[in-house]
C-alpha cells in the first residue's frame, strides 16, 4: 500500500483532487495543513466542508481548540497512527495540504531536536535574524520570513553549537510514497487567490474573524493563518475593510510563492498543471501517474 500526497499552494484544487482520488482508490483523506487542525476556523483556512467530503473519511481536521498548542512533532505522532491504521484496514492514505514541514515530518525519518534554550529576539527584524542564521548556516533552506523556524534554528545552535538542519536532515522515506503537486500559470493562480478571498467574504469570513477577535484569543492557532489577524485593524477602526482584504490577498500570494519554493527544493514532486475548466482531465492524469508508480 502506497501513501499518496496531494500538495500545492492555496486555491489550486487540492481538496477536490484528494476526494476524487479517494473515491477511485479506496482511500481516506488525511489533513496536512497546520491551520485546519483547529476547530471553529473554517472559512479563512479553506477547510473542506461536509458537502465537499462526499462521505469520504477525513482525518486530523478539527482535532484541537484554538487555545491549545499543537506542534509539528505532535502532528508527526498523530498522522503516523492514522497512516498505519489506514494501511492496516486496506485503505489508501491520501495526505492533502500545503504545509510542507507537516508532510515531511509525517513521511520521512524526520527527528526533532529538543532544546531548552529560548533567545529573546523581539527587537530583531526578520532580515536581521536571517542574517544571524546565515552566519552559522550559509546554505540554509529556511526562508527568511519563516520567523519561528529561524528562531528555532538559532536557539538550537546556541545550545548545541550544531546546525539544526544537519540534525534534522534525512532522505529516508518511512512509507512508499507518491507525491503529486498541483500547479498552474502564476497569474492565473494569483487571480484565483484573489477571487477566493472575495468568496470567503461572501461566505461569512467577517463574522468568523470578528468572533475570534472578540474572544481575545491570540494564540499561534489564531495568529498563524492568513485571514484573521489582517482583519483585526478593521475591527479596531484603524484600517478600511478594502485595505485589510487587499492585505489578505497579498499575504496569500506571497505564501503561495513560499510554498512552491519549499516543495520544489524539499520533496520529489511530480507536478501536474491543473485544467480548471475540465478538472476530470487532471484527475485522470493523477490516476494515470499513480498507476504507473
Amino acid at each position: 500500500m502506497k501513501v499518496i500526497v496531494i500538495l500545492g499552494p492555496t486555491a489550486v484544487g487540492k481538496t477536490k483532487l484528494s476526494v476524487e482520488l479517494a473515491k477511485r482508490l479506496h482511500g481516506e483523506v488525511i489533513n496536512a495543513d497546520s491551520t485546519q487542525v483547529y476547530q471553529d476556523m473554517n472559512i479563512a483556512t479553506a477547510k473542506v466542508t461536509e458537502e465537499e467530503k462526499e462521505n469520504i473519511p477525513h482525518h486530523l481536521f478539527d482535532i484541537k481548540r484554538m487555545t491549545e498548542d499543537y506542534s509539528v512533532s505532535d502532528y508527526q505522532k498523530d498522522v503516523r497512527v492514522v497512516i498505519e491504521d489506514c494501511i492496516k484496514r486496506g485503505k489508501t492514505p491520501i495526505l492533502v495540504g500545503g504545509t510542507g514541514l507537516y508532510i515531511k515530518a509525517a513521511l520521512y525519518d524526520y527527528r526533532f531536536a529538543p532544546t531548552s534554550y529560548k533567545g529573546d529576539y523581539h527587537t530583531f527584524t526578520n532580515e536581521e535574524l536571517y542574517q544571524q542564521l546565515l552566519e552559522i548556516s550559509p546554505n540554509t533552506k529556511i526562508h527568511k520570513n519563516n520567523r519561528k523556524r529561524v528562531e528555532r534554528a538559532l536557539d538550537y545552535y546556541h545550545e548545541t553549537h550544531q546546525v539544526l538542519e544537519d540534525k534534522e536532515k534525512t532522505e529516508e522515506l518511512l512509507y512508499p510514497t507518491i507525491f503529486i503537486g498541483l500547479t498552474c500559470d502564476r497569474n492565473l493562480l494569483y487571480d484565483r487567490i484573489n477571487q477566493r478571498v472575495d468568496v470567503m467574504v461572501r461566505s461569512g469570513l467577517l463574522d468568523e474573524a470578528k468572533k475570534i477577535y472578540d474572544s481575545n484569543i491570540r494564540t499561534k492557532a489564531v495568529m498563524t493563518p492568513i485571514g484573521y489577524k489582517q482583519l483585526f485593524p478593521y475591527f479596531e477602526g484603524r484600517k478600511s475593510l478594502e485595505d485589510c482584504l487587499e492585505e489578505i490577498k497579498k499575504d496569500s500570494r506571497h505564501y503561495a510563492k513560499r510554498q512552491y519554493t519549499f516543495f520544489k527544493h524539499q520533496l520529489p514532486v511530480h507536478w501536474l498543471t491543473v485544467n480548471f475548466e475540465q478538472f476530470d482531465q487532471t484527475v485522470q492524469e493523477a490516476l494515470d501517474y499513480v498507476c504507473r508508480k
